[in-house]
């Protein structure tokens, strides 16, 4: 079938990662055609780059208005549309859809959640005036709804590889053997140098890695490095692929991760993480937040527990660092789960069911 998927990028990051995992699922493990319209096509283009030439070649990522400028008569309609996040059509790209012989599926492609209640609207349909079907679709951990992205599912092998990105050679070669590692990639708000001050007095080594930009956020912090005590260092990493990331996180004994894209891998590395979810308004995220640790700690001891609640609520490293080694296990038992709870395919193959 052929798929249109439009992205509108809210955070830079995140909404091109899962449009173009998504993409790259259908593409080359489902033979689907694929088209991606977006309105930031650089970034878009950075998250996919490294990715096998010929799989990348199958894709065609375009900007927005190229979905309705070189339409044809009569139009030729694609099978499914996604509209990724509530990422509104354009108007002249819907009006070709309303002339169009045969009508697609529009899905309203939801951001993940383990809050009980999407079971209950997860496949509804969203009724439109122009007639054309739309229905709603969550990802989610639930065996009842759209799954989780897993293009591509890092193997056991894959978790102690030993050869480096090109991209992370330089930084690579100067972390220190035995000493445990940390990624990092939050939002602005975070109080990362708070945070990293608490792990100083540890006494404990670490290697921190700041993905792109992260330095800056830490400001005059990040301009003490000098200062700082020799078994707390803090490297940055350029800004690297998608798949070059992923590998990133499996390298880590910690991982800090932000959005949705980056949240699942940390999971799928089976290694401890600190999830920084998108803060809103209304504080639905504490909601979203507790929802996933209800689901994530369900067979998790009492200390364990609390250890891990404290940890992705930014309580400082002192409260729970000495619960890491529990969590690493916990870590790497939840991983067996999810794999197992996909063992479908996850939300490219339930797309799939479901339009077909």
């Amino acid at each position: 079938m052929r798929w249109d998927i439009f992205c509108q990028i809210v955070d830079n990051y995140g909404d091109a990662g899962i449009c173009w995992r998504l993409a790259r699922s259908l593409s080359s493990l489902h033979g689907q055609e694929v088209r991606i319209f977006c309105d930031d096509l650089p970034t878009l283009n950075l998250l996919a780059s490294g990715v096998d030439p010929e799989i990348k070649a199958k894709i065609a990522l375009l900007p927005v208005e190229a979905s309705y400028s070189n339409a044809r008569h009569p139009v030729q309609a694609p099978d499914v549309v996604i509209e990724a996040f509530a990422c509104a059509l354009p108007e002249r790209y819907l009006a070709g859809l309303f002339i169009a012989t045969k009508k697609p599926i529009i899905i309203n492609l939801e951001y993940l959640s383990a809050e009980p209640w999407i079971m209950e609207f997860h496949g509804k349909a969203s009724p439109q005036s122009h007639g054309i079907p739309k229905y709603f679709f969550f990802p989610g951990f639930q065996d009842e709804v759209g799954g989780l992205l897993l293009d591509p599912v890092p193997q056991i092998s894959h978790l102690t590889a030993t050869q480096i990105p090109p991209a992370l050679k330089d930084v690579w070669s100067v972390l220190r053997p035995g000493v445990k590692r940390i990624s990092i990639f939050c939002y602005p708000g975070a109080p990362l140098g708070k945070w990293l001050e608490d792990l100083s007095t540890l006494g404990e080594e670490f290697d921190i890695l700041l993905t792109y930009g992260h330095a800056e956020l830490l400001g005059s912090f990040s301009g003490q490095q000098t200062s700082l005590p020799n078994h707390l260092r803090l490297l940055s990493i350029p800004f690297v692929s998608q798949d070059e990331y992923d590998w990133v996180l499996s390298q880590c004994d910690f991982n800090i991760v932000r959005g949705e894209d980056s949240f699942v891998r940390a999971q799928l590395a089976g290694k401890p993480f600190l999830w920084h979810i998108y803060p809103q308004e209304d504080r639905a995220h504490e909601a979203k937040l507790a929802a996933f640790l209800d689901l994530y700690l369900e067979t998790a001891n009492q200390e364990l527990r609390l250890a891990t609640i404290a940890a992705m609520t930014w309580a400082m490293p002192s409260q729970w660092v000495s619960s890491l080694d529990d969590w690493s296990t916990h870590a790497l038992t939840w991983r067996s789960q999810l794999l197992k709870t996909q063992r479908d395919g996850g939300l490219a193959a339930r797309l799939l069911r479901f339009v077909g």
